[in-house]
């Protein structure tokens, strides 16, 4: 941008220097600290002042810099011990792939470098100034705010919305394991929003048609634009009306119960257990003909938002009957019988409806309608069996899927979209038809997501097919790494050839659900990871 010219003898830098003596075969140690103090945040619209999580330790007068750096001296020594012994046991093992490691560690700069804000609750704020005029039912929703602040990192560097829903239901396995208080935060934040709404008018750009910003009970898509007042509104993203995607709504109750279930949090769960039955009430308006399972509308109206979906699909017949099923579970945690049985009795309609409906005797059909592309096998249709997998209810009574067509399912994508693609070095492509080859029928069938993949090896290592989910996933980690030079930029998409979209993106911190599957496998029980403590005084 525009900046003016610096004025003569105007001081505009800096250096600092430091010697010591250094004696023959010896050593010593220069220690020096950077430190940055921008304590303050305006978004684009700079209707607020938004103050940074540090400055309740440090003030935000924007004078904290030397008090940042004393801090650091006097620390880093901890700190180092204390990544080490986060870190070895990964990286000291040896039947882990080297560059399955430097994936797993190197794909979290998203977490501060993907245009991340970690705010302060303003002291005098109540909550009523939070939760709005809908959401008095979060009893806990201010006092988690005010201990662990609001969390929000950019979809992507080139797309530019906070908490992009859709895709954080992919990246969220970083924040739950690592930084799980920020994810019951976000959560509460998606919460709040999807029990109030915004009656604004809008044009979508793909339809052309209008309709209001953000309806009522519905999940929104983001919590806003960098460039306007995140928070304040929401739904930045003008393709479509995403009141009527079908995944989203069921990416919030998946969550959930993940949460619940990695954390032990049952107030979280009781905060939550309303704005789930709300959403779902809301998604079953998609099941028109009573069967138990929900159909997609005709256009791309889920995560794949250039990718027409019509009918029953794999994508989202499968998020759904997930979803239904972590409901369940979740009136069974909270005793209530009534709710139980409502899902129970929607759970085996919509399980024989999936099965009838989509399997072709090797996998799940990308959707029902019949068309000529209706039979392409799509990487991510088993998104489903992945979250019911990693909350252990993918066997039993909870078993959803039977057992044999998911493994059938992922051999199929293994054969043809990854080993049948690029000569299986590149990952899985998103869809390939039965004939080999890759569904050219959008913009998005024929590319590579880095994240689905991730998503897709963890899958198979939860299966028992632990070789094959590293091949696969290794196929990004050394396309993207090595042959593109994207290092610490991993983008969303990419094609055999010549194209790739989005730098620098969310979803592909889905690594560390792989991570997850390995623990499960090893018979460790991931237990929660606690934030550290900040200092209690600058």
């Amino acid at each position: 941008g525009k900046s003016r010219p610096t004025e003569k003898g105007e001081v505009t830098a800096a250096a600092v220097c430091a010697s010591c003596r250094v004696p023959a075969h010896g050593h010593r140690t220069l220690e020096l600290a950077l430190a940055w103090d921008m304590p303050c945040v305006h978004f684009g619209s700079k209707e607020k002042l938004h103050l940074r999580r540090y400055t309740r330790f440090f003030g935000s007068k924007g004078n904290a810099a030397p008090s940042l750096s004393h801090y650091a001296l006097t620390h880093y020594e901890e700190w180092e011990r204390k990544i080490d012994a986060w870190q070895n046991p990964i990286l000291e093992n040896s039947q882990l792939p080297s560059w399955y490691k430097s994936a797993l560690f190197n794909e979290l700069y998203f977490m501060t470098d993907g245009g991340t804000i970690w705010m302060e609750v303003p002291p005098d704020c109540c909550a009523e100034d939070l939760q709005g005029p809908a959401g008095a039912g979060l009893s806990h929703l201010l006092p988690v705010l005010r201990e662990y602040g609001r969390f929000a990192y950019l979809e992507g560097q080139e797309y530019r919305m906070y908490n992009t829903y859709d895709v954080h239901f992919y990246a969220s396995f970083a924040l739950i394991m690592l930084w799980p208080k920020l994810q019951i935060s976000l959560q509460y934040d998606i919460a709040v929003t999807v029990v109030n709404e915004d009656v604004q008018p809008r044009q979508y750009l793909m339809c052309g048609q209008t309709a209001q910003v953000k309806m009522k009970n519905v999940v929104p898509h983001d919590i806003g634009d960098p460039g306007d007042e995140p928070w304040q509104r929401v739904n930045a993203y003008l393709m479509h009306d995403t009141a009527d995607w079908k995944d989203l709504n069921l990416k919030f109750v998946l969550q959930v119960y993940r949460d619940y279930y990695l954390t032990c949090d049952s107030l979280y769960l009781r905060d939550m257990w309303p704005v789930c039955q709300a959403v779902m009430e809301s998604e079953l308006k998609f099941d028109t003909d009573n069967d138990g399972l929900i159909e997609n509308g005709g256009f791309a109206d889920q995560t794949y938002d250039a990718w027409v979906v019509h009918g029953a699909s794999a994508y989202c017949g499968g998020l759904w009957l997930a979803a239904v099923c972590m409901m369940c579970k979740m009136a069974e945690v909270l005793g209530d019988t009534e709710v139980r049985q409502k899902y129970l009795d929607i759970l085996n309609k919509g399980k024989e409806a999936f099965e009838r409906m989509l399997w072709n005797g090797k996998y799940y059909n990308y959707d029902s309608s019949g068309s000529d592309m209706s039979s392409s096998i799509m990487s991510d249709q088993c998104a489903g069996q992945w979250f019911l997998g990693v909350c252990g209810l993918d066997q039993g009574e909870f078993e959803v899927f039977p057992k044999s067509h998911v493994l059938s399912a992922l051999k199929t994508i293994f054969e043809n979209n990854v080993l049948g693609f690029a000569g299986g070095t590149m990952g899985a492509v998103n869809g390939m038809r039965p004939d080999g080859v890759p569904d050219t029928s959008s913009v998005q069938s024929n590319e590579v997501w880095i994240g689905v993949v991730y998503s897709l090896a963890a899958t198979m290592i939860q299966e028992g097919m632990v070789e094959e989910g590293f091949r696969t996933a290794e196929g990004c980690y050394r396309t993207v790494w090595e042959r593109l030079g994207m290092a610490f930029q991993t983008p969303e998409a990419y094609r055999e050839k010549k194209v790739y979209r989005s730098l620098a993106y969310m979803r592909p911190l889905s690594i560390w659900s792989m991570q997850l599957a390995l623990e499960r496998r090893a018979g460790r029980a991931p237990a929660p990871a606690q934030l550290p403590q900040g200092p209690t005084h600058p």
